[in-house]
């Protein structure tokens, strides 16, 4: 039996607004951050577990005093008694009636949640000797269903629901495991598309974005219509007609101008439009959705909980669903928005490229492809180029695709020396 005899954090912000890389029209000075958690025990094997929650700069302490306030949870307690049900430990540390008071569900105490359950993870993948994606893609349909609080879900999913979708996956398991070694899982880039990017970087970029393998990029929009529509033609005469491009509005627009300004982008053939709009207006997105029609509606990243989700799929506002690997309370609430997606049809393209991000999100597309939707069809991971250096096993993308990590562990342990380098003292 071992223990927690320590949950350390720190604070850690890299100067990447200096470069204008992550710029968009509603985020144009960026400094991708972590507020970093890492769960130490007294076990004679010495691992750990590491996580975060990105974020983008100030605030950045706020998050990691929100990871601190749970330390009473976590430390002194007996680290199999942790691990062993990882349902029961999600679901101890969301219902904490005080600090669930602070969302509920939602915000700062959520996303710090989503911490340590992944660092959690990090450390039972690591002690199982297994990648995450692994670890959860050889659960059995039962064991993945308890790990979900269904509570405000059944109208839309119950567990019998659940577990049929997970079982009916369960027989191609094996194989679509040894494709996925071998074969990796679609990626695309918004390497070539900030927007504080000059427009011979875009050109260069995208270029180096197709010779690269990818088979789509994206493009941050909503600074200026006219801009947009400058660089969209920059972007499709650089990638050719059988590249596709994505637009990402990072929130900018009111509905009529969402419909609008897409009209004005609609000879690019585009490949779908991200946040549009507030990541909280259930309405809005709909109606947009109607009004651009093809043309899909993506969006998920900033979405607070399991239950938005919900009611996005229900209202048909979202055509790609994005999640995010720290948005919410970690994999346990990431597995059940996989489930609903799978519940509606709905293909998942997960937000990734921040400080962490496509190290941690590409363990639970692999897991949906192995064990939950079954498919790879039309679902792509985003890629961006940034920060992978910093990382004990960075994702590995080659050709346009993500290379299946086989390292133990959940892909978010940051170097040692990155992490005094970079902290915020």
């Amino acid at each position: 039996m071992s223990t927690v005899i320590a949950l350390e954090t720190s604070d850690i912000r890299f100067p990447t607004s200096e470069f204008l890389d992550g710029s968009d029209a509603m985020n144009p000075d960026p400094d991708y951050s972590a507020a970093y958690v890492r769960i130490v025990t007294d076990a004679a094997d010495g691992l750990e577990g590491h996580a975060f929650v990105f974020t983008i700069g100030r605030g950045n302490d706020v998050q990691v005093a929100g990871i601190r306030a749970l330390a009473g949870h976590i430390v002194g307690r007996s680290v199999e008694e942790l691990l062993e049900n990882m349902g029961a430990t999600w679901r101890e540390l969301v219902w904490d009636s005080q600090l669930r008071w602070l969302g509920p569900e939602k915000g700062v105490m959520h996303m710090a949640i989503g911490a340590v359950v992944n660092a959690l993870w990090d450390l039972k993948a690591k002690r199982a000797g297994l990648p995450l994606w692994q670890l959860l893609a050889r659960m059995t349909p039962a064991e993945i269903v308890e790990l979900i609080d269904f509570r405000y879900l059944t109208d839309a999913l119950t567990p019998e629901q659940a577990l049929e979708i997970l079982t009916t996956a369960e027989a191609g398991r094996a194989d679509r495991e040894a494709e996925l070694l071998a074969s990796g899982y679609p990626a695309y880039t918004t390497t070539p598309g900030w927007l504080g990017y000059s427009d011979e970087k875009l050109v260069r970029l995208s270029s180096e974005a197709v010779d690269s393998g990818f088979g789509m990029i994206k493009l941050k929009v909503g600074g200026d219509v006219e801009d947009d529509i400058r660089r969209m033609r920059l972007a499709r005469e650089a990638v050719g007609p059988h590249i596709k491009i994505a637009v990402d509005a990072n929130q900018r627009w009111g509905v009529d101008e969402a419909i609008e300004w897409m009209s004005r982008l609609t000879e690019f053939d585009v490949a779908w439009i991200e946040e549009p709009t507030s990541p909280d207006d259930i309405l809005a997105h709909a109606a947009i959705a109607r009004g651009i029609a093809p043309i899909p509606v993506a969006t998920g990243e900033h979405m607070a909980n399991r239950v938005m989700f919900k009611q996005f799929l229900q209202a048909d506002a979202l055509q790609i669903l994005q999640i995010d690997a720290t948005r919410v309370a970690g994999v346990n609430e990431n597995i059940a928005i996989l489930l609903l997606a799978a519940r509606f049809g709905v293909r998942v393209c997960p937000h990734a490229g921040g400080v962490g991000l496509c190290e941690a999100v590409q363990h639970l597309s692999m897991f949906d492809f192995v064990a939950v939707s079954g498919s790879s069809d039309g679902r792509l991971i985003e890629y961006v180029d940034h920060l992978h250096e910093h990382f004990v096993t960075p994702a590995e993308v080659r050709d346009g695709v993500y290379r299946a990590p086989v390292s133990p562990g959940a892909g978010t342990e940051m170097h040692a020396a990155s992490r005094e380098t970079y902290a915020v003292v």
